[in-house]
């Protein structure tokens, strides 16, 4: 399959990263205490009025989205456009870290140096190299099938022939996964977790769009996103998944987005979404 990606063709990968950049050693900060959960202002209930925000944002576009949004103090959740299947592009190397840090634990080992550094530029500079190393390190979509099994993942397809950026998936399904990387009770340790979310926090500047557009500080942002021009149409895919803390709540995010015309035209619909969508939850 032929997939035009950022400018690039490639017969064999998807490409939405550059192959180098400048990376950070940004930590997890402090977690704050969050205020009492709010109530839906306008009397309807929350998936309704995270419905209803969603398409707010979404009007006037043609293509797919699709969005789910966790409090990880109340535990409270809600989702729109949950049934649809988009492509991960990107995003889908958070999981694959995810299925590498299952497999060392399983063996009882740490990661080696040069699967640190494989994993440190695949997620903080979205280098698509390391992430096919990383793919067959792992097994190829066989290994990320069973990772996902034990993750809680249900609705996620990995790519087949070694194409991993056309694993498909859910917002619903990539809120398990960002539950399984940010929550207590994963089948990842607490060390292997604490590496994920660091890697997450230090993304390249050029690529801190996305989610982060629903917050004034973004130093507290842990996010991956993904891109990618579909060849079968020129449309874009725009993923952007992660963590975001507002007025003292910490949020799991994630904001699925297919068939925009325009790689700016679906950043933009996504940011849209995760700012309106967020604002459901902290909104008094």
């Amino acid at each position: 399959m032929l997939i035009v990606l950022g400018g690039a063709i490639s017969l064999t990968r998807v490409q939405d990263g550059p192959k180098t950049a400048p990376v950070s050693n940004a930590v997890p900060p402090a977690e704050a205490k969050p205020a009492p959960f709010p109530s839906p202002s306008s009397g309807l209930s929350m998936r309704e009025e995270f419905s209803t925000a969603v398409e707010e944002a979404t009007a006037g576009s043609t293509g797919q989205v699709a969005a789910a949004v966790m409090d990880l103090e109340s535990g409270q959740s809600a989702a729109a456009g949950d049934r649809h299947v988009i492509v991960t592009a990107s995003i889908v190397k958070v999981d694959i870290l995810a299925a590498l840090l299952l497999q060392a634990q399983d063996a009882g080992r740490t990661l080696t140096d040069q699967e640190r550094q494989w994993a440190t530029v695949m997620i903080r500079a979205s280098d698509n190299a390391a992430a096919t190393a990383l793919w067959d390190a792992i097994g190829g979509a066989e290994g990320l099938a069973g990772a996902n099994q034990r993750l809680g993942l249900r609705e996620t397809t990995p790519g087949q022939d070694g194409l991993w950026g056309l694993t498909e998936t859910t917002a619903a399904d990539q809120l398990r996964l960002l539950e399984a990387v940010f929550t207590d009770g994963s089948a990842l340790t607490d060390a292997s977790r604490a590496y994920v979310q660091q890697l997450m926090g230090g993304v390249a500047e050029d690529q801190d769009w996305g989610i982060s557009a629903a917050v004034d500080d973004t130093d507290s942002v842990r996010l991956k996103n993904g891109w990618l021009s579909r060849s079968e149409t020129g449309l874009w895919v725009i993923n952007s998944i992660g963590l975001v803390e507002k007025d003292g709540r910490r949020l799991l995010v994630a904001v699925l987005s297919d068939d925009e015309p325009t790689q700016a035209a679906g950043i933009s619909l996504v940011e849209a979404i995760a700012d309106q969508a967020v604002s459901v939850f902290t909104t008094p």
